[in-house]
């Protein structure tokens, strides 16, 4: 039972349209079922959906193809949505001859298959990135942000080496309600949105650069050091991080 199933079914017995008894009967059948599925090298959390209201993602590093789509079979046989991330097109053929619907998503390097019911987000989630190098990082959070029933505006390539791109895009952004911004080299996109703008932004530091960059940490200390207001930060090259954060602000 997800946490939006939960929720209409106590909006059902609020209403005199669900005997209370048979409502707690429901919920006590969901919670006796076992919280997770052992298969000796995974323990998939089954009831991730109903304690955080999106199902558990798979981080697709460090596991074999085949046990990826175990995991996968597993997930989706529940009526749960499937993320796959940072996975390559040999884990999505295996994945795809257990999960037939699911989607590959080259730039992201994401698997995923949506079903079942998910509470649309409130507003838009702008995507925003520096350059087209950040871009696998970007789709990793907007892929992420979609699957999690929310409304996606992306605007790439908007660094601050041509600042007017981003400056011409003023008003998509007064539209979005969370921005996630998305970003190498130095890190100075996320200031520069959150000095435009009166919502969250939720900086994404990258891992491209030369090598003084250090692999990201240049962005993301120049992130953390952000003057303007209303700025938080992920992990280097977090896309899926971002865009679940993005996606729980977007639902309040």
């Amino acid at each position: 039972m997800t946490n939006l199933n939960l929720q209409k079914l106590l909006e059902s017995v609020r209403a005199g349209t669900v005997d209370p008894a048979v409502a707690a009967d429901q919920i006590a059948m969901t919670m006796r079922a076992a919280p997770f599925e052992d298969l000796g090298f995974a323990r998939v959390d089954t009831h991730r959906a109903v304690r955080q209201g999106f199902p558990e993602v798979i981080l697709g590093l460090g596991k074999s193809p085949a046990q990826i789509a175990a995991i996968a079979e597993r997930i989706v046989n529940h009526g749960q949505s499937l993320l796959v991330t940072r996975a390559q097109s040999d884990v999505f053929a295996a994945v795809r001859t257990v999960v037939p619907g699911a989607e590959y998503h080259d730039e992201a390097k994401a698997i995923t298959l949506s079903q079942g019911e998910v509470a649309a987000g409130r507003g838009t989630i702008i995507v925003a990135c520096a350059g087209t190098s950040d871009l696998p990082i970007a789709e990793e959070a907007a892929i992420t942000a979609r699957l999690m029933g929310n409304a996606i505006d992306r605007l790439y390539d908007v660094g601050v080496a041509g600042i007017h791109r981003i400056l011409s895009e003023h008003n998509r952004l007064q539209q979005a309600r969370v921005i996630i911004v998305v970003a190498g080299m130095e890190g100075a996109l996320p200031s520069v949105v959150a000095g435009l703008v009166s919502v969250p932004v939720i900086a994404v530091p990258t891992s491209i650069g030369y090598g003084a960059s250090f692999g990201g940490i240049a962005a993301l200390l120049g992130m953390l050091n952000s003057c303007s207001n209303g700025v938080a930060v992920v992990n280097i090259d977090n896309g899926f991080g971002a865009g679940a954060i993005a996606s729980l602000i977007n639902h309040l």
